[in-house]
């Protein structure tokens, strides 16, 4: 499972929507993560939006595999949200009534209906992922957060960004040195799959360690290489690209709205 997992990457495809505006994809995300939580009642509207998400995935160009497979890296959180969502909510008519089991349709609904919330919320975030680069990205976060810098918090808002987008580029090269791990202990007989759920969390202890001794060298490796290139925050930074919006992030927001609209009517 820990192969699967593909959050971090970027893949250039040169599509439309890796062309837009990174401060647009990022505004866009966080608006969509809003609507989807607090405006998004019904399956229709459901629906609307995981059309809209089912769009975006195709002109990105990027093949849809590779936005699914994040989804088997949350199955236990959707397997816990099904069960807790179906049998603690007696909403409905009574499907199944057997001892201390009790199923409504509501309950289904509502089990399917948060399961596509999440679902999406996952392809929408891999989606900004895929076609955003990291440098991209920590310029668009310190440039969405720039307001903060008319009070004294211009540093602290480059670092801040700096540290999100470093974490989010590590995602991918923590996974790769994980995989590499398990394979070692692997070939040396280790069994890390087989046994009750107490053996295997005792099998990850060989991973773990070398694991956050990895992660602590590479960080160390990191920032000697920031140092060595001077590296002092936002203080006598230039920009080499400087982020310019266009007409395709005005169509983009202008599409979105429209969108969100309509859900909200239905």
């Amino acid at each position: 499972m820990i192969k699967d997992i593909t959050f971090g990457q970027f893949i250039d495809t040169n599509s439309a929507i890796h062309r837009l505006d990174p401060r647009t994809k990022l505004v866009l995300l966080i608006a969509f993560m809003i609507f989807l939580l607090f405006f998004v009642k019904s399956f229709l509207s459901m629906g609307i939006f995981a059309l809209f998400v089912l769009v975006l995935m195709l002109i990105s160009k990027i093949p849809v595999s590779m936005y699914f497979k994040n989804i088997k890296t949350i199955l236990p959180i959707i397997i816990l949200t099904v069960v807790l969502n179906t049998f603690y909510t007696a909403d409905g008519a009574v499907l199944v009534d057997f001892w201390i089991i009790t199923i409504t349709a509501g309950g289904l609904l509502k089990a399917f209906f948060m399961t596509a919330r999440i679902i999406l919320l996952i392809l929408a975030s891999a989606l900004l992922s895929y076609t955003t680069s990291p440098t991209s990205l920590t310029g668009a976060i310190e440039s969405l957060l720039k307001p903060l810098s008319f009070i004294g918090l211009k540093n602290a808002v480059h670092i801040m960004a700096m540290t999100m987008t470093i974490a989010l580029r590590f995602i991918p090269t923590l996974i790769e040195e994980t995989n590499k791990i398990m394979n070692a202990q692997k070939a040396r007989g280790a069994d890390l799959e087989s046994g009750n759920i107490i053996k295997r969390i005792k099998a990850l202890i060989p991973i773990l360690v070398p694991l956050l001794i990895s992660s602590v060298r590479r960080a160390y490796e990191l920032s000697d290489a920031m140092e060595c290139r001077c590296y002092s925050g936002s203080a006598g930074r230039t920009k080499y690209r400087i982020m310019k919006y266009s007409a395709n992030d005005l169509i983009a927001l202008v599409i979105f709205i429209i969108i969100a609209t309509v859900s909200i009517i239905f």
